[in-house]
């Protein structure tokens, strides 16, 4: 009995080790601040998952990349979608796509998504937020984190017109974006 509760033990240390398990929720180093204008959103970032994605929207937020950038697509009842320089849906940084890091990890309201094209191997610098569950989704986009905190701000952001895919008129705005560990 003894010996099974130190490989219990061992395995979940070496689990830890690997970065296998979820980020914990207090883990500053991989939480991002997005400030709206309604408040704050703490998306907790899940580098367990997509290691390429997250460290590129680190690298993307810690150059300012998302100051001033707008949710350009939020369809009600489905997610917020944000990232694209250009506010078309068409745009992404100078750095180069990723590829897709596919998990198991559900599409639940709250999950931080990587946008992308009809490509798995196209995502960029535009990400969304879901405003509900939504399991078609799963397995086909990179999850990148979650909200930890501002759901409520999350609902507020400016929703789009149904009939035009989700296109924002006069669009709310990441009005900052920073790590967690560079907030002043």
């Amino acid at each position: 009995m003894l010996r099974r509760g130190f490989l219990i033990a061992g395995v979940f240390a070496g689990l830890c080790m690997a970065g296998s398990l979820p980020a914990s929720a207090d883990d500053k180093d991989n939480q991002v601040y997005l400030d709206t204008k309604d408040g704050r959103i703490t998306i907790q970032l899940r580098p367990d998952l997509a290691p390429k994605h997250v460290a590129q929207i680190k690298t993307l937020t810690k150059q300012g990349f998302y100051n001033g950038i707008v949710f350009h697509r939020v369809i009600a009842g489905f997610m917020a979608q944000t990232g694209d320089p250009t506010g078309t849906g068409a745009g992404g940084s100078n750095l180069p796509n990723i590829p897709a890091e596919f998990s198991k990890e559900p599409f639940k309201r709250g999950m931080v998504g990587m946008a992308r094209s009809a490509s798995p191997d196209s995502a960029n610098s535009q990400f969304f937020i879901m405003l509900n569950d939504y399991p078609s989704l799963d397995g086909k986009y990179t999850v990148i984190g979650q909200v930890v905190k501002g759901l409520d701000i999350v609902d507020k952001i400016k929703k789009g017109d149904q009939n035009d895919n989700g296109k924002v008129s006069a669009p709310d705005k990441i009005v900052k974006m920073q790590l967690a560990t560079d907030a002043k």
